[in-house]
Parts: structure tokens; C-alpha cells; sequence
């Protein structure tokens, strides 16, 4: 094993093998992929639902059919290896990576150019500081989902979840199927945060019970959950006094957002967004340490795998072209400023020089809206105008910008919604 990479790329998830396989295509000759996980494909393999591939491999598949399609790509490529149960420990700026693994110790690599692609964690109960004692059955939707659906073991039988993202809808769903008696799912903000196929399939169709505006306020129990106290919260998410009602449960399931994975980031001193979690990037995916490109949940959390697997194509794309030294000077740089709604917007900055080349915007909004238009503007240039009927924090939005209306960006890019009158 060699310790000089064209690409080295930390995280076997997704991101990290669509970035491998877009190298390989673009001409990196040594590419080495980094999981500390004891097999590749990362949240896919307890992701068994389906719904996964309708834009990327336009059909449907389950999250480990997914997995293998992209572990497919990558297999038997002398130009791509792969180090499985590896615990990457630090990036140096000089672009070493320090990992270590129970088969090879302690190992230092270095690469010619880093994609980052180590995927989000799970907000805690911590984070969020319900009060009340520390019994066993509280669990995030993540752990809960990865218990069932890989290690085989239910969490309990009466379960109650907090927060209404996608992997705690979904969770509503399988322990159902599992005979287990979903009491209700509550979620702190007055709309959803999961997709709406989730919120029918998951919670209508199985008659669960949805309460929004409404926080858990204590957990009951000694050495076990016992149940919850619950009350409405008002618009700025304060507990109403007198709203509190009791639910019976031995489980609570947490599913209260998702935080991008950066330590390692962090450690580089890149520059970071405060809103996304991430770190700050251009239409490349490079970030603000040259030759260190990010792309995934890393960046932003992601509604849909399809849009992770595009992105890291373009980080995986780009990282080898530099390992090649075929890297475009970028002449300047302007900034993707979102306002009026649009709440976070990625890329956040444009590297602009050399030929214009199309690119995607993917942004969520701040708040539910209707009868909205999308504007896209560069000083007196109206870049794109789009109708929406509906736009929802938890959906995100992709639009592209062909290479014609990327050649007349002169000025930052301001992201805005403007409503009906």
C-alpha cells in the first residue's frame, strides 16, 4: 500500500463513493476511500425502506440497494482502494491524513488533494436538554433504526417520538410494522420536517398521530422509561402553562435534526457557515484550504441521497483534475447571498475565470410558503424566475444554472423569494 494519493476521500457513505467513481472518470489514477465503519455505504445499509435512486439511477431502490449500485461502481478498480474499520484521527494542512485501523495500526497518507464526505450525526437528548432522569429507552431515531434493521433487536413496545424528520417518520412507520404501538409523534415547530411522502405513507396511513407545537417537558422513570409529559408551545416555542398532558410509553425515540460531521473540518480551520454546519464552499466543491473539496451531508444536510450522490460528483471531479495540476485559476470570487425567505443556500460563494460552466444551487426556504417566486439575480442580470406552488423547510430545492446565464454572473448572486400581493 502505497502513502502518496491522487484523492484520498474520508467517508465510505454515499457522497464518498459517488466522489471515488467521478475521480476514477476523470482521470485520478490512485484514489483511496476511508471508512471507519466495518463495511462501505454508510446510512444507506439501515436505510432499508425504499424510495432511494428515482433521480440518480432513475428507479427505486431500498437504501442498501443503493449502496451496492454505488459499491458496484468503485469494485474491481485497480485505481481505487479502499481501508474499511479506519478511524481517520486528523488532517494536516499539508494534506496528510492520520488514521488508524485494528488490522494496520497507526498509518500517515498523504494526498495530492482531500474530499471530505464523513455524512451527519444526530442531534442527542443532551443537545436539546429535556429535564427529568436518565432511564433506559431514550434512544435517536438513527440508533433506534440501525438496532432493528441490522442488529435485530426492538427498542420497546410503546414508543413515543420527538421531532418529525424523516428518519423519526420513517421509524414511526417500522415499529409499527413491528407490532410495536407508536403513541404519538411530536414535533416543536407549527409545520413538519420531513418530507410530505413521509408524513402520508409514515404517519396517515398508519393512523399515527401527529402533534405540532407541542414538546416533551419531562421523561418519567428510574431504571426505565415510564412516560412523558407533554404541552403546547407557543410561536416562540415557549410551554403554554396549564397544556400539559401525560402519554404512557417505555421508549422515546429523538429525531430533532441532524448535525453535519466536522470535527475534522474544524481541526483544518476551514471556514465554516453557522447556519448549514458545514463548511464553506464554492460551485466546485473546493473549500477555503485549496485542494480540500467537501461534499454531502458534510456540507448541508441533504431530503434526498440522489442530490448527496451529485454533489460528491462534482467534488470528486474537480479534486482530480487538481491532482493533475489541470486546476483553473479562479480570477475572483463572489458571494451567494440567500435573503427573503431563502434561509440557506449552497454553493455559498462562486469561484468565477476561465470558461463558464453550468452549475446547481440546492437551498431550503425558512418557513412554509405558498405561491412564491424564486428569483436568482447578479446586479441588473435576472438570472432565474421560477413559480413554486408550495416550498417547505424540509424539501430542499435544486435549480441550474446553464453556462449561458453563469457567463453574465458580474456581481454577487442574491437568492430571494418574492410573494404574491
Amino acid at each position: 500500500m502505497s502513502n502518496l494519493y491522487d484523492v484520498i476521500i474520508i467517508g465510505g457513505g454515499p457522497a464518498g463513493l459517488s466522489a471515488a467513481y467521478s475521480a476514477y472518470q476523470n482521470g485520478a489514477q490512485k484514489i483511496l476511500v476511508i471508512e471507519r465503519d466495518r463495511e462501505l455505504g454508510g446510512i444507506l445499509q439501515q436505510c432499508i425502506h425504499n424510495g432511494f435512486g428515482l433521480h440518480h439511477f432513475k428507479e427505486e431502490l431500498t437504501g442498501p440497494g443503493y449502496a451496492h449500485r454505488c459499491i458496484e461502481l468503485i469494485k474491481d478498480k485497480p485505481e481505487i482502494e479502499t481501508l474499511i474499520d479506519t478511524m481517520v484521527l486528523d488532517i494536516l494542512e499539508d494534506k496528510t491524513v492520520i488514521v488508524v485501523s485494528p488490522e494496520r495500526g497507526l498509518l500517515e497518507l498523504k494526498g495530492k488533494t482531500v474530499i471530505l464526505a464523513m455524512g451527519c450525526r444526530e442531534r442527542t437528548r443532551g443537545a436539546i436538554r429535556i429535564p427529568g432522569e436518565r432511564p433506559a429507552g431514550v434512544f435517536t431515531a438513527g440508533a433506534a433504526q440501525r438496532m432493528v434493521n441490522m442488529e435485530g433487536y426492538l427498542p420497546g413496545k410503546k414508543i413515543v417520538i420527538l421531532g418529525s424528520g424523516d428518519i423519526g417518520l420513517i421509524m414511526a412507520r417500522r415499529m409499527s410494522l413491528e407490532g410495536c404501538q407508536v403513541k404519538a409523534v411530536l414535533e416543536i415547530c407549527p409545520f413538519s420536517n420531513g418530507l410530505t411522502r413521509n408524513i402520508v405513507q409514515c404517519l396517515e396511513d398508519y393512523e399515527i398521530p401527529l402533534y405540532l407545537s407541542h414538546t416533551i417537558v419531562k421523561i418519567h422513570g428510574q431504571e426505565r422509561v415510564t412516560g412523558v409529559t407533554v404541552a403546547k408551545v407557543d410561536a416562540k416555542m415557549q410551554v403554554i402553562p396549564g397544556t400539559e398532558f401525560e402519554i404512557e410509553c417505555d421508549t422515546v425515540l429523538l429525531s430533532v435534526g441532524l448535525i453535519p460531521e466536522n470535527e475534522l473540518s474544524k481541526n483544518l480551520s476551514l471556514a465554516m457557515h453557522p447556519l448549514t454546519s458545514g463548511p464553506i464552499v464554492n460551485q466546485k466543491r473546493e473549500t477555503s484550504s485549496s485542494g480540500v473539496y467537501a461534499a454531502g451531508n458534510v456540507v448541508h444536510v441533504h431530503d434526498l441521497v440522489d442530490f448527496v450522490s451529485e454533489e460528491a460528483e462534482i467534488a470528486g471531479k474537480f479534486a482530480a483534475l487538481e491532482a493533475q495540476g489541470l486546476k483553473e485559476n479562479d480570477k475572483r470570487q463572489v458571494k451567494v447571498i440567500p435573503q427573503d425567505g431563502i434561509r440557506t443556500c449552497v454553493p455559498q460563494q462562486l469561484s468565477l475565470g476561465g470558461a463558464a460552466e453550468s452549475f446547481k444551487l440546492f437551498m431550503r426556504v425558512g418557513s412554509p410558503e405558498t405561491k412564491v417566486k424564486l428569483e436568482i439575480t447578479s446586479g441588473e442580470h435576472l438570472l432565474l424566475s421560477k413559480m413554486m406552488a408550495v416550498a417547505k423547510p424540509s424539501e430542499m430545492i435544486a435549480v441550474e444554472l446553464s453556462s449561458e446565464k453563469a457567463s453574465m454572473i458580474d456581481n454577487d448572486v442574491i437568492v430571494s423569494l418574492k410573494r404574491e400581493v
